[in-house]
């Protein structure tokens, strides 16, 4: 029998002023996308707070105010933040994707959540080279984050935003089997061509990996252009790019994508076509060549202090009488 998989992929503005005002927009949609029968709901790219749109368009020198203010309302991981957006998949029973500015101390990184039907954290991943104008803003991520974790909808794996364009990232996640990936893209960006360029690399990463791809890019109102920049000129670099669709694994879209405005796409996940498209190329395992081609792929973390011994704690030294 036939294993039915709802997918919804949310394509919303975020608040540009407020991290708890977007997350509000986030449970919303929780619950919409959960009323509506969904199994998985996928968030754009750092959709909490937002995007930093602020980024592509103003030059260095003119991005401390904004970067400050990305700070302020970046989210800690754990928190408040992420324990209310874990108890709403836990309360309706469902999976979901969820784009964050994380702060760690003194930096930003460009985060994915998976949250599983009961809460429970399943992974959080850190954007392993954050793109052109990103650098200015995020740190990098590692490869401990190129992971797929099994949930209640199947094995899940995740990337954002231009690291589809590294095959070995998405390589290493094909190599743990993924069934449905999801993508993050910011949307209200570059213009037409890039969601011509979402487009392409969904469908073919679903066609190369046989598996579902649901995708989610972000949206800015015309309000909101206008408060990241006031350059007529500059305001057009964030219109269009937006590319909200769920691919199956014949690389066909489910639905028509979401290009313009507002709203959530759904639609049912046949699993059995998972093996439908590997019977016929399954490129990690009967059309690999692994004596020829092969990933190398180092999973541990990062760190930027490594103790030679064990640390030994300082002792406290009393206040004299």
């Amino acid at each position: 029998m036939s294993r039915i998989v709802k997918a919804a992929a949310v394509q919303i503005a975020p608040d540009l002023t407020s991290r708890d005002k977007t997350l509000a927009r986030v449970l919303d949609a929780i619950d919409e996308a959960a009323g509506n029968g969904a199994d998985l709901v996928v968030f754009p790219e750092t959709f909490v707070p937002y995007y930093p749109y602020f980024s592509f368009v103003l030059p260095p020198v003119q991005q401390g105010k904004p970067h400050l203010a990305l700070y302020e309302q970046a989210v800690t991981v754990p928190s408040e933040e992420t324990r209310r957006v874990a108890k709403r998949c836990a309360h309706h029973g469902v999976v979901a994707v969820l784009g964050i500015n994380e702060r760690d101390h003194g930096s930003l990184y460009n985060a994915q959540l998976i949250f599983d039907a009961d809460g429970t954290l399943r992974l959080k991943r850190r954007k392993i080279t954050p793109t052109y104008h990103e650098r200015m803003v995020w740190g990098q991520g590692d490869g401990s984050g190129l992971k797929v974790v099994d949930t209640r909808v199947g094995r899940l794996g995740a990337l954002a935003c231009w690291e589809h364009y590294n095959p070995l990232a998405r390589y290493a996640l094909m190599t743990q089997h993924e069934e449905i990936h999801a993508a993050q893209f910011p949307g209200s960006l570059v213009g037409p061509i890039f969601a011509e360029q979402i487009e392409v690399t969904m469908r073919h990463h679903a066609l190369e990996a046989g598996c579902f791809v649901v995708n989610a890019t972000g949206w800015l109102t015309e309000d909101q252009i206008a408060s990241v920049t006031d350059d007529v000129a500059l305001q057009k670099g964030l219109r269009g790019g937006c590319m909200t669709c769920i691919i199956t694994p014949e690389g066909r879209h489910a639905v028509p994508p979401l290009t313009e405005g507002e709203g959530i796409l759904y639609a049912d996940l046949d699993m059995a076509l998972v093996t439908k498209r590997k019977r016929m190329m399954d490129s990690v395992g009967h059309y690999a060549r692994p004596e020829l081609l092969a990933l190398r792929h180092d999973p541990s973390p990062m760190a930027t202090r490594h103790m030679t011994a064990p640390e030994v704690p300082f002792p406290s030294i009393p206040l004299e009488d």
